[in-house]
């Protein structure tokens, strides 16, 4: 990578973009996100999950476009909050089907979840502090390798939304266990 890209710079299109999908997904479905955010004592209805979906996907389009840190920052204070979320709903076993991410049936709350969004975090934070002015701008100084890059946040972006949202975790989640069988 040259100098003129970050070394987050792939991580943080990858977790700009997922933003932006989730925040979709969530516009168009809140109801999943409403449960799971009403499981954990939070007052949630459709509206408000609606109003909250359509914050993130402002936020990751400003991240994906707009220059200076302040962007990167309320990206990251999105997946931290995230984490937080389902950290506390798995350390109180909260009974969630879904976390609500896609605003549909997805893979249960994980700490996969958690891991992917500390990384998305840590990536934001770290093109916060990074200097670049912003991502057209650090993609345009790139010339060819912005390919790549692009390609890359875009694999890593679809990798993390297939972790999420796996039909096959979300099976294994709803079949009962052996030790929960008569």
């Amino acid at each position: 990578m040259s100098a003129g890209a970050p070394a987050v710079a792939g991580l943080f299109v990858a977790g700009s973009l997922l933003l932006a999908g989730a925040g979709i997904s969530k516009v168009r479905r809140p109801s999943d996100s409403a449960t799971a955010l009403r499981a954990a004592g939070v007052p949630a209805t459709a509206g408000r999950v609606r109003v909250g979906a359509l914050l993130e996907v402002a936020v990751a389009l400003a991240a994906l476009v707009a220059p200076g840190p302040i962007p990167a920052l309320l990206v990251a204070a999105s997946y931290a909050g995230f984490a937080v979320f389902v950290a506390i709903a798995l350390r109180r076993h909260l009974p969630l089907a879904s976390c609500g991410c896609f605003g549909r049936p997805d893979t249960p709350p994980s700490w996969s979840h958690v891991v992917v969004d500390v990384v998305a975090a840590g990536a934001a934070l770290g093109w916060a502090f990074s200097a670049s002015a912003s991502l057209p701008a650090t993609l345009l100084r790139q010339s060819w390798r912005a390919v790549p890059l692009g390609l890359g946040g875009l694999v890593v972006c679809g990798l993390a939304a297939a972790m999420l949202t796996s039909p096959l975790a979300l099976a294994r989640h709803r079949q009962p266990r052996s030790e929960d069988r008569p």
